[in-house]
């Protein structure tokens, strides 16, 4: 039988924007989904995530994650929920990671869908959540780990690999092969010099790649020349009688601040203050770190030394008392957007306070709080209320868990000719287009930035 060489594509997400990561191809036999997240920011992304996306689920044939983020898995539930059927694979802390995020996502929902109903701010009535607990339940059975590095065979003339990648615990990227011709799917990139995780591996071989573009157009310093930053604004924000405050991504993130903080602590070069660690996702992933050693460099006296320096916040009660607490102290919560999670709590009776600091420690999406305090605005909308905020806000983006423009045209030097198809994803526009520029210059490679919805027909019989 005569092999198709014909392969349509179908960007589902994070194609002309950063969130939402979903691409689908189409072989003509076989449907792959590769990554299935949820769209956030702006609230004509976020309205999407109520549609059926323009592909037939149930006929989907498998999905591949790259990582365990919500931006990357965060719409299997829903897949699950519109007849998917299949296998889900992803590497191990992959799944772990994405099995508290989708509990933790659909909690939240559930929690903020009742706060709304309660409280009559919302236009619908009644609010319901996007998922629940149970529609995760239901999707938990068909997630099924795989090795890194090792060729996992999908069907006949397919298969995938899954390779290392920096970025969070079980970061891949993705190698498909099609009838002897390689996809390549970056997912997010990790940083070359992570003081928690390794450096990235490459890719040698792509056909068609497919590149994220988060920070195509900024450039990073060194992990290490944030910690001195870090210092100061400790000592400067304690000195003057306030609370710094840091909404960070619960993965991993999360546990590379904390790592900062003891050290310098260590190290006697800021304060004895209270730290507060409050987030249950991010109390799961310390779990996690301890159990997955291969996947990053933290030793195991490091893990429990560091841990023993803050109070790990579970229960919500707790958190409602820190809140009205005035006394001096570091706060790490979520969401590293501000987008939900518990940092909204403490903003809300805090956020007035000129003493206080707000540091964003990673990157903040077009039309998020995050984004939005970043930029200047001196309120904020939480739960149907509108909050003063008086706060100082800083950036520290060495802190950042994404590959840098130089970084991202790094990652694909070992790629031995050039691809047949290069697109640009997982980007706002800026950065999109300084890295297809980079990519041009460097390597002399032209590339495509696809629209959300479009749909690429390549034929390597054409070539």
């Amino acid at each position: 039988m005569k092999k198709n060489t014909s392969i349509k594509i179908h960007f589902l997400g994070a194609a002309g924007t950063v969130t939402g990561s979903k691409y689908l191809i189409d072989t003509g036999d076989k449907k792959i989904l590769v990554d299935c997240g949820l769209f956030q920011g702006i609230k004509e992304l976020r309205l999407l995530n109520w549609n059926y996306p323009p592909v037939d689920i149930p006929s989907i044939d498998t999905v591949l994650l790259t990582h365990g983020h919500l931006d990357h898995t965060g719409y299997l539930p829903l897949l699950v929920k519109h007849g998917f059927k299949e296998t889900i694979y992803g590497t191990y802390p992959t799944l772990d990671i994405a099995k508290i995020i989708l509990n933790d996502s659909a909690k939240i929902q559930e929690q903020d869908a009742e706060r709304a109903n309660k409280e009559g701010y919302s236009k619908h009535h009644p609010a319901e959540p996007l998922y629940d607990l149970k529609d995760v339940e239901k999707t938990i059975p068909h997630l099924k780990g795989v090795p890194p590095a090792q060729w996992l065979p999908l069907f006949d003339g397919i298969k995938a690999r899954f390779q290392y990648n920096g970025h969070i615990l079980g970061a891949t990227f993705i190698e498909l092969d099609i009838n002897e011709k390689r996809f390549v799917f970056s997912g997010d990139i990790g940083r070359k010099n992570d003081l928690l995780l390794y450096p990235p591996l490459k890719p040698k071989i792509a056909d068609v790649l497919f590149i994220e573009s988060t920070y195509g157009g900024r450039f990073h310093p060194d992990e290490i020349e944030a910690i001195p930053k870090i210092e100061k604004l400790v000592n400067d924000t304690i000195k003057r009688g306030g609370m710094l405050f840091i909404p960070s991504f619960a993965v991993e993130r999360a546990q590379l601040v904390m790592l900062i903080l003891w050290k310098l602590l260590k190290e006697k070069k800021i304060p004895k203050v209270p730290m507060i660690m409050d987030s249950p996702m991010a109390a799961n992933m310390l779990e996690l770190f301890h159990t997955t050693r291969d996947w990053h460099k933290l030793e195991p006296q490091e893990y429990i030394e560091m841990c023993s320096h803050f109070n790990i916040v579970s229960e919500y009660y707790e958190s409602m008392q820190l809140r009205d607490d005035k006394q001096p102290k570091i706060v790490i919560a979520a969401s590293g957007m501000l987008t939900g999670g518990r940092m909204l709590s403490y903003l809300e009776t805090q956020a007035s306070n000129a003493k206080n600091t707000l540091l964003f420690v990673g990157y903040q999406a077009e039309g998020t709080r995050g984004r939005k305090l970043l930029e200047g605005e001196k309120e904020f909308k939480s739960y149907g209320k509108w909050i003063p905020f008086n706060m100082q806000v800083e950036e520290i983006e060495g802190l950042s868990a994404h590959a840098d423009h130089n970084e991202l045209l790094d990652w694909i030097s070992d790629i031995d000719k050039k691809p047949k198809n290069i697109f640009i994803v997982h980007g706002e526009k800026e950065g999109a287009e300084a890295l297809k520029k980079g990519i041009k210059d460097k390597y002399g490679w032209d590339s495509e930035i696809p629209q959300l919805y479009t749909i690429e027909n390549i034929d390597f019989n054409s070539q």
